[in-house]
């Protein structure tokens, strides 16, 4: 009954228009009242912000808020593999041959997340990791890992909640929602960088644009809380033991470390 319920309140709150007037409201001046609540309310952390927050002319500025240089230490280890944003690790483990991910106990087939055929096949019994962001963190995406961004797509719509009771209760949230997607080549082998849209607001922009990428600079921002799911080439990547779900990491923290080997370019 609860997830039938769940269901039917996402598919009525998260039309084109009701969309559409979140998203006029965040970017409009009249959001600027809210913004000094909605800092107390999250207990965001304004020592770290590069403005003030009288400086943020709209929610959505507040949102995409960047942060001062050395607000975030960027693990330097040449084989390790950093949170590319501030978020809670819901969950990480093994890709099936079958292509599927089982997060939460659901299963998800990176097929229909990633919709082509050949990228899926490099990462059957890869490792997945799924990273969690509320609207409390800070937005900005970072690369996890030095490399060459060999493709960029964008598929999906709607977005539905990617919180846990999203991911529980909905319906493939993590395969369907909007999502951009990322492949890079390291010198390891590839990892996907799966930029996944949360509910309301399907903002995601790309900042990076050129090819050559260095672990933790910045590739993107979400307009609103969401998910960046990473995917992992089969023995690539091993999982930092310190790791425990659900735990909260920050941008530049290691995950794991890369199982590096020379790559023909």
């Amino acid at each position: 009954m609860l997830q039938f319920f769940y269901r039917l309140l996402i598919e009525l709150t998260n039309g084109r228009w009701s969309s559409a007037i979140l998203k006029k409201f965040t970017r409009s001046r009249i959001s600027r009242v809210v913004v000094p609540s909605f800092a107390k309310v999250y207990h965001l952390n304004q020592a770290e912000m590069v403005k003030g927050l009288r400086d943020y002319p709209t929610l959505h500025d507040l949102f995409i808020r960047q942060l001062k240089k050395d607000a975030r230490a960027i693990d330097q280890t040449i084989d390790s593999v950093v949170s590319p944003v501030d978020a809670v690790i819901e969950d990480f483990g093994r890709i099936t041959e079958t292509n599927e991910m089982i997060v939460k106990g659901k299963p998800y087939s990176i097929e229909e997340m990633l919709s082509d055929r050949d990228v899926v096949s490099k990462y059957l019994n890869g490792t997945y990791m799924i990273l969690y962001l509320s609207p409390s963190h800070y937005h900005r995406i970072h690369s996890p890992v030095d490399g060459i961004v060999t493709k960029q797509w964008t598929l999906g719509r709607k977005s539905y909640p990617v919180n846990k009771w999203g991911i529980k209760y909905g319906v493939r949230t993590l395969a369907k929602n909007y999502r951009v997607i990322t492949e890079v080549k390291t010198s390891a082998g590839h990892v996907a960088i799966v930029k996944v849209g949360a509910m309301f607001v399907n903002s995601i922009e790309t900042t990076f644009r050129g090819t050559e990428l260095q672990k933790g600079e910045e590739i993107a921002y979400f307009s609103f809380g969401s998910t960046v799911v990473l995917l992992f080439e089969p023995g690539i990547f091993q999982v930092d033991p310190s790791i425990r779900t659900p735990k909260e990491i920050k941008v530049g923290e290691k995950m794991g470390t890369l199982q590096l080997k020379k790559v023909e370019h």
